[in-house]
This record gives structure tokens, sequence and C-alpha cells, in this order.
């Protein structure tokens, strides 16, 4: 069983459903309205304990209403959160618009989030020095996330990152990062490579490996993903056909699965697949943490899926 750190962002979700996304200037009638925990995050946070790794979280929660609410979900799903601080004020939200057809659009305010700060991540630096893997995203400040991926590097501990929402990397950071989660915009965001074909993946993928990450994995939403490392292997997975609700936490999903999965011997097939599983299964469901499947159900998915891939994605 894998021991995770996750630091970053904890929000309240609001979230309003539409039959469709607005157009600039206009105002369209909702369908309903509902909170719901998230954040980056938490949502890692929770995806991966929900896929069987022992989690810790390091981020923040302001003294409103929600503060509580927050960490009493996270610790519902299992997730430790005596390294979540409480800072004054809002804490994070992120106002989200979900059309029938199941995308959405997105718009944070940082309230406690933006108040984390490095000192907080040197008051957890007794436990990152015991977890297996840290996973950061970019819903923190950058500086908080530079500060952190300094201190796992330092103590030699892989390194997810997922530079969400998408920013340019410096090269310096880049190389201290194990495994990096990009979708196609936070490629380009990087590379300056505009993935809109598979020659167009295989370039920024190059690019982010000349970059210096140990393997880097790029998600196509519906068309998949396509994943390489600097060991020269190379992975392209379609997405697995399911009837999409929301696509609210998805990525999310898919960073701490694979996370929990990671075969530290380099075997990327079985995690890819798990992770690619536990997505799947989310977009099948409303809400953000709430749609996040549990360990048996994603084996249970492969199993139907792949005939046995289930059993193989936890090497």
């Amino acid at each position: 069983m894998r021991t995770l750190a996750v630091i970053g962002s904890i929000n309240m979700d609001v979230v309003n459903k539409v039959e469709r996304h607005p157009k600039p200037g206009e105002t369209i009638h909702g369908l309903g309205t509902t909170y719901s925990p998230g954040g980056k995050g938490a949502n890692q946070a929770v995806a991966a304990a929900r896929a069987g790794a022992v989690v810790r979280m390091v981020g923040a929660v302001g003294t409103d209403a929600f503060g509580p609410e927050l960490i009493q979900s996270l610790q519902g799903f299992g997730v430790d959160t005596q390294w979540v601080s409480t800072k004054p004020g809002s804490s994070g939200l992120a106002f989200i618009t979900v059309a029938r057809s199941g995308e959405n659009n997105i718009i944070l305010s940082s309230g406690a989030n933006g108040q984390l700060t490095k000192e907080d991540v040197d008051a957890a630096a007794a436990m990152l020095d015991s977890v297996d893997a840290v996973l950061l995203q970019n819903e923190i400040p950058w500086s908080v996330t530079e500060a952190a991926l300094r201190k796992a590097h330092q103590l030699g501990k892989q390194v997810f990152l997922n530079p969400a929402p998408a920013r340019q990397v410096e090269p310096e950071m880049l190389q201290m990062v194990d495994v990096l989660v990009v979708n196609e915009s936070e490629a380009e965001a990087i590379t300056g490579v505009k993935v809109d074909s598979a020659d167009a993946a295989d370039a920024a993928l190059q690019s982010l490996l000349a970059g210096g990450c140990g393997c880097a994995v790029l998600t196509l939403g519906g068309a998949g993903l396509v994943c390489r490392n600097g060991r020269g292997q190379s992975i392209r997975l379609p997405a697995y056909p399911v009837e999409v609700v929301d696509t609210t936490a998805a990525g999310d999903t898919f960073i701490g699965a694979l996370a929990s999965a990671w075969d530290t011997d380099g075997d990327l097939l079985p995690a890819l697949r798990f992770a690619s599983a536990a997505a799947a299964l989310t977009v099948t469901r409303a809400g953000a943490q709430g749609s996040i499947p549990e360990r048996q159900e994603i084996e249970a998915f492969l199993e139907r899926i792949n005939g046995g891939g289930g059993t193989d994605s936890h090497a």
C-alpha cells in the first residue's frame, strides 16, 4: 500500500447545471445548484485514498461555514487532515457550470488556498519524509508549490505534478518532477506545442522529456492518453467508452488513482489502465468527490472491460 502526501487546494464547489453554456453577455436559466467539496488537491487526495493509498493532506480552509465541512469531507473519505490549517476569511470556492453534455466551465476564488505558505510546507517536513510520493497541482501560490517540490526532491520522494490551471514550468522545476500529468492546454503552456494531432502529442511529450521530467502523461479527454518516459517506454491508451454525465474531477481522479497504483519497478501500463478506468467511472456520475470510485469498483470495471486487467493494476 502506497503512502502519499497531497499539497494543494481545498474548495467548496458551487455547481450550476445548464442546458448549454451561455454566450458572452447572455443570461440563461439554470437547472439547479448544488454545493460539493472539491479543489484539485482535495480531489486528488480523495481519489488516491479511495483507490487504496494512505493519504495525508497539506492545505488550508477558511474560518467560514464551509471550512469545517471541507475538513469533515476529507476525513470521511479516509484522508488524514492534521496538516490542514485554518486561515482567516473565506475557504476556496469554485464556481462550476455544467452543461447537459457533461462539459464544464470553472471560475476559481482562491480564498484560504491563496494564504497557504512555505512555512505550512516546512511544518509538514517530517511527514513528507515518511511518504512514498508527493502530489502537487497549481491552485495554491506557485511559490508554495515550488517550495514543496524542492522539499520533496530534497527528501528523495517521487513527485507527481499536475500544473493545472495551465502555466509555464521552469526547466529547473521540471527536472525535479518524476511524473508530469498534463492535458492539451497544459502541455501547450509548457512546450509551446499546440496538441491538435497525434504527431503534435508526440512532439509535446518529447519536449517535456527533453525538459527533464522522468515521465510525461498527456491526457486527451475522450481520445484517451499518451505516455512516454525517459527509458524509452511509450504507451497510447484509448479512453474507456462510457456515457458522460459530468467531467468534473475526472482529471484529478486520474492522477490520484495513478499515484496510488504506480509501479516503482517501471511497468507503466497497469497503473495507466487503472487510472483511466477510475476517470471513466467518475464522468458517469455528477459532482466532484462524491463521483470518485473506490478501488473495488475500478477493479470490477477493468475485469469487465479487459478480462482481468483490474487485478494487475496494483503491481
